[in-house]
């Protein structure tokens, strides 16, 4: 028998299995195969890399086996590589062989023709899965060439890692790899996310994996990570001053460590929306919250996040979350989906409530942010941690005590508590974020009674606000409170936490007396 194999069939193995299954005498290999898999081994994808290997096996194969290999047809330029499954039907037909595919579409098309074709399905006897190291309790496994196998489990508030005594070499790993890709490619809910050189991320159903080679890493190394439970918001104990607060926010945030549980609450979150009859969507990259069917998961439309964002905004969602926010075009699309009136729950990385403010600054202008973010939310161990809302007012940051320094102010404060936490403002070309620590305001009578250790004779003393106090005394007495190039009166200041303006009395025998003014 002569045969003709397509790509599909010998970047897995499933060719060289048919041969030892199959009596062959003659192997015809097109040169759009060769060409196909030598331009995807060039742009690093790992399914040329695995084609390269298994041509090599091959003609390994046919030597010991005695059988003929012969490489026919013209190699076609890199333009017409789409064409490849038509140049390998035509030269079947043309040379008298058996086209041999794993492709359903090349077999149908093939019959259509009457090419001679023998479809092989997917192997079946792959020695190991990447399923095969998970249990019910396993959050993620990490496997790497000549390293021991380490799984994580538990939950996000109690995690634990377990060393394996199996070591895995660079062919199983490899044989893992491809059974993934390819299952990928095939499998319903199953997506290719990313293919470069020396990574692909892919989405096998609820399992999110990263498949890294040289050169971009040290070894070859498959990363899964699989959620371990769903859980409804209702389980979040909520307060009721919060749930309110969750159905009126339109820009909400939610913040933490990689695998504090942040995807876990905005799929609640979503499910919860959705519950309540709202048009709920995703923007995600990879596509792996478990969500129910009635919520689309969109991900990058042609790589690019913006033209997905043009599709949303036909759509018209109540809500959208916006999964894994990091470069700075997805805080521009965040923003501009929100102005448009789109509902935006958008989860990020940050190891403290506040840092999730600190990404939006110096990507879009500072008074914007209180527009469209409302509400952040950290998570922490799976829980929510804490709760900050924002406003915007015009006042005298903390620290400064002059009124012409008044200035549009960020409040960030404590949700619950409903406690200033943060002031962020713009001072000259730079922008603060202030911690509102708290305020040790000094009465005017302990300011009187510091005074009395410096000043032997009478003073006034009046509070213009709580951040700055004008003293009256006698012309005699100003030196010495104001000190050798002012140290007296600029340690004082330090000492009460606020500006002193020391002033002449106009009128004379007046006794110490203090007074506030409104």
């Amino acid at each position: 028998m002569k045969v003709l194999p397509d790509t599909s069939v010998i970047i897995d193995g499933r060719f060289r299995r048919f041969l030892m299954e199959n009596e062959v005498k003659t192997i015809l290999v097109n040169e759009a195969v060769v060409a196909e898999i030598e331009h995807q081994a060039a742009i690093g994808k790992t399914t040329g890399e695995s084609g390269l290997e298994e041509l090599k096996k091959l003609r390994k194969f046919c030597e010991e086996k005695g059988i003929a290999i012969e490489f026919v047809g013209d190699r076609p330029p890199v333009n017409r590589l789409k064409d490849v499954d038509d140049i390998i039907r035509s030269s079947a037909y043309d040379n008298n062989a058996v086209l041999i595919t794993g492709d359903i579409t090349q077999k149908t098309i093939a019959e259509i023709k009457g090419v001679p074709v023998r479809y092989i399905s997917s192997k079946k006897d792959i020695r190991m899965s990447i399923e095969d190291f998970f249990d019910e309790e396993t959050m993620s496994v990490h496997l790497k060439d000549g390293v021991k196998v380490i799984v994580q489990k538990g939950t996000p508030k109690n995690v634990f890692f377990e060393k394996k005594d199996r070591i895995l070499n660079e062919d199983e790993l490899n044989e893992i790899a491809i059974d993934i890709i390819e299952r990928a490619k095939r499998e319903r809910d199953c997506f290719i996310e990313l293919d470069e050189q020396g990574a692909v991320i892919v989405q096998l159903r609820e399992y999110r994996i990263a498949i890294t080679k040289p050169p971009f890493s040290d070894r070859v190394e498959i990363t899964a990570v699989k959620p371990v439970r769903k859980v409804p918001l209702e389980e979040y104990n909520l307060s009721d001053k919060l749930k309110k607060r969750l159905e009126d926010a339109e820009g909400i945030l939610v913040a933490g460590s990689p695998g504090a549980g942040k995807s876990t609450f905005v799929q609640a979150l979503a499910e919860h929306y959705k519950d309540q009859e709202k048009i709920v969507k995703t923007m995600e990259k990879p596509r792996d919250l478990q969500v129910s069917p009635e919520i689309t998961q969109y991900t990058s439309l042609s790589g690019s996040m913006e033209k997905t964002a043009d599709v949303l905004l036909l759509v018209r969602p109540d809500f959208t979350i916006f999964d894994e926010m990091r470069k700075t075009s997805d805080f521009l699309i965040f923003t501009d989906m929100r102005l448009a009136g789109v509902g935006m729950v958008g989860v990020v990385h940050a190891s403290k409530t506040i840092d999730a403010i600190q990404r939006f600054i110096g990507r879009i202008e500072l008074g914007i942010i209180p527009q469209i973010i409302d509400t952040i939310i950290y998570i922490d161990k799976g829980e929510i941690g804490q709760v900050f809302s924002l406003g915007y007012t015009v006042k005298v940051p903390y620290g400064m005590t002059e009124a012409d320094l008044t200035r549009p102010v960020i409040e960030v404060k404590d949700f619950e508590k409903n406690t200033l936490e943060y002031e962020i403002y713009s001072y000259g070309e730079q922008v603060v974020v202030m911690p509102a620590r708290k305020r040790s305001i000094k009465p005017p009578r302990n300011i009187a009674h510091e005074l009395k250790k410096i000043v032997r004779g009478d003073f006034d003393v009046e509070m213009i606000n709580e951040r700055k106090a004008v003293i009256y005394m006698n012309s005699m007495d100003i030196p010495r409170i104001i000190g050798r190039k002012g140290k007296n009166i600029e340690m004082l200041e330090k000492k009460l936490g606020i500006s002193i303006d020391v002033r002449e009395k106009e009128t004379e025998n007046i006794s110490v007396t203090v007074k506030m003014t409104k």
